[in-house]
């Protein structure tokens, strides 16, 4: 679900505290990242990505990210197993183009996630001003919905959603939520967000600053591991 809180911590751009005294307790993957961090809002720039661990949910436990470049990172996390969004660790590429401006806009994605928990593998998607989010929903576990109310069924950017259109009360959301669960494969992005505009009107020709990738986690009890073993997102 989209939320405000989340659009601060991306801006922030220097570690905030820690939650409490459990942020920090989880542990990097075995082999040597070049790079981790267990800070609330740890963040860093490899390969023209950059990287959140972005904890910003309340009664959120431990998390900490690793990555071994831009586009293969992963996180473990041990969240408890209460409602509301705890996390949402992301890699972001930064568009900064019109809709109407963009040849093509895409991502490819390969993740392995657990089997337990409560969590969504979703791409969030924001215009410059932050008045519109996009999610794609690639795969869903656990108690998870998205906002808003269903406007049905749709295949688009090579894939089949359910779409869902609502607020969180600073900005409009829609979620496109795969019709079945998906470890990976390729999103042509940019007839969605043609369809969004053209097709539905919903809005006008935004520019798309940030396109982000990773897990929205609500509950990950005893510590899961995430991992984005390969996403790439181009743009011409």
């Amino acid at each position: 679900m989209a939320s405000t809180l989340r659009k601060i911590a991306m801006a922030v751009l220097a570690p905030a505290m820690a939650i409490g005294a459990t942020v920090g307790l989880a542990s990097a993957p075995a082999s040597a990242a070049v790079w981790s961090s267990c800070d609330q809002y740890g963040n860093t720039n490899l390969n023209g990505y950059t990287l959140y661990n972005n904890i910003w949910g309340s009664g959120a436990g431990s998390q900490c990210i690793w990555a071994n470049s831009g586009t293969n990172w992963g996180v473990n996390a041990n969240h408890p197993n209460t409602g509301g969004i705890k996390s949402y660790p992301n890699s972001k590429k930064v568009i900064n183009k019109s809709i109407t401006s963009l040849g093509s806009l895409s991502s490819s994605y390969n993740v392995s996630v657990p089997s337990s928990g409560a969590y969504n593998t979703s791409y969030d998607i924001w215009d410059t001003d932050y008045d519109y989010e996009i999610m794609l929903w690639v795969n869903k576990t656990g108690a998870v919905g998205p906002l808003g109310t269903s406007q049905g069924n749709v295949t688009l950017g090579g894939h089949t959603w359910t779409v869902y259109k609502g607020t969180n009360g600073a900005n409009e959301v829609f979620s496109f939520v795969r019709t079945s669960n998906s470890s990976s494969g390729t999103v042509n992005i940019l007839p969605i967000l043609k369809w969004i505009k053209d097709t539905k009107g919903w809005f006008g020709n935004e520019t798309i600053g940030d396109v982000q990738f990773g897990f929205e986690i609500t509950s990950s009890n005893g510590g899961l591991d995430f991992a984005a073993n390969n996403l790439t997102v181009s743009s011409s």
